[in-house]
């Protein structure tokens, strides 16, 4: 069953965007003439997810003000005004709004140039619970825009992956977008934590697996990253 519901992590601080983010939340910062967020949103909706359920912190009020306006795919807030959870908190608080389904976890400032095949909606294919916990959507660091790092992962026979190891390089990097369902969340500690900590757990059962991006990522990561971007954008490369 592909997944109609989908976690937007929107409550980050934005810290290494500023000075940008001082005054608007990262997921509103305009790339090509919209903000990032919308971005998200419409890709989501056009992969057939109905619900996102969007958590906020920084500059909370503008973010509710700009979703007000939208109704497709249907918006709910997470609050996290009080506290901010970090990524696997700020899933597990929402959980209640997530159903009981698999669901998209969707960083706000994921965005990429699709290839031939989209890739939710090849995560939506591929996700199978027999057999993994959680999907990540992998982009080559080859075809990586923003990025100079030595990647996140391998694979480590068939679509299972392994973490980077030491000073090696690997061949892709977490592009932002994973797909699980509630029960990963069962045994997770109470507060802020990071997903990075199921991950590691999926790992030891080579549950966690991954789907590789057929297009052009792009790493929004610091104003210079938005410049690269808006570049790519503009020219129409991929």
């Amino acid at each position: 069953m592909k997944p109609t519901m989908a976690m937007v992590l929107g409550a980050g601080l934005g810290t290494r965007m500023r000075p940008l983010s001082d005054t608007t939340p990262k997921p509103l910062i305009e790339l090509a003439g919209a903000p990032l967020l919308d971005r998200v949103l419409d890709r989501l909706q056009a992969a057939g997810v109905e619900k996102a359920v969007v958590n906020v912190h920084h500059l909370a009020d503008r973010m509710e003000a700009h979703l007000a306006g939208r109704t497709q795919p249907e918006i709910v807030i997470s609050d996290e005004r009080g506290l901010l959870l970090d990524t696997g908190g700020g899933v597990k608080k929402a959980l209640p709004l997530l159903g009981d389904d698999a669901f998209f976890i969707h960083n706000s400032d994921s965005v990429w140039i699709e290839g031939e095949h989209g890739a939710l909606q090849a995560m939506s294919a591929a996700w199978d619970p027999a057999v993994m916990d959680w999907l990540l959507l992998l982009a080559p660091v080859e075809r990586s825009i923003g990025y100079g790092g030595r990647g996140d992962f391998a694979f480590d026979g068939g679509d299972a992956l392994r973490r980077r190891r030491g000073d090696e390089s690997v061949p892709y990097v977490f592009a932002g977008v994973s797909v699980a369902g509630p029960g990963v969340f069962d045994d997770a500690p109470e507060g802020a934590f990071s997903l990075n900590l199921l991950w590691d757990e999926a790992l030891t059962g080579k549950r966690l697996h991954g789907v590789v991006l057929d297009g052009v990522w792009m790493h929004v990561g610091t104003p210079a990253a938005l410049e690269e971007a808006e570049g790519v954008m503009s020219s129409g490369s991929s």
